[in-house]
């Protein structure tokens, strides 16, 4: 059955990891990759990836991309959303700060934005204006 639009946005808004799908061109079949995201229903949803990344050069060609994200229990249910890409920016250490702080434990928080800052480089922002909505709940199995 699928969901009402509340349903699917509340659903999307909770902190789950997506399977991010993007064009790889040629003769290859979509990137897809798990990735961190931040969403608040009405709005749009945002990544953060590497700047020099392939994510982010693949979103940047194809001008638009899939998020998806689903669960088991208590019942099989997901949402996929797809759209153009709305913009891309340089991510801010805020956005870095927020998206850490929905993901992970109060105490893990520091030593990951230590981490990040220290190794993973600069990143980007990508926020996606959402055209396409398919979600169900299947039901428990």
């Amino acid at each position: 059955m699928a969901l009402s639009r509340d349903e699917r946005e509340q659903f999307f808004a909770e902190p789950r990891v997506a399977a991010l799908a993007v064009n790889a061109g040629g003769d290859r079949g979509p990137l897809a990759v798990p990735i961190w995201y931040q969403y608040r229903p009405g709005g749009q949803p945002w990544v953060l990836t590497g700047a020099d990344s392939r994510k982010h050069r693949l979103i940047e060609a194809a001008g638009c991309f899939s998020l998806m994200v689903e669960r088991s229990e208590p019942t099989v249910r997901y949402v996929a959303v797809d759209g153009p890409v709305s913009r891309i920016e340089p991510a801010t250490d805020e956005q870095l700060v927020e998206m850490t702080e929905r993901y992970l434990a109060p105490e893990k928080v520091d030593g990951y934005l230590d981490y990040a800052r220290r190794e993973l480089g600069e990143n980007v922002l990508i926020v996606l204006e959402p055209r396409h909505w398919l979600s169900a709940d299947l039901g428990a199995v």
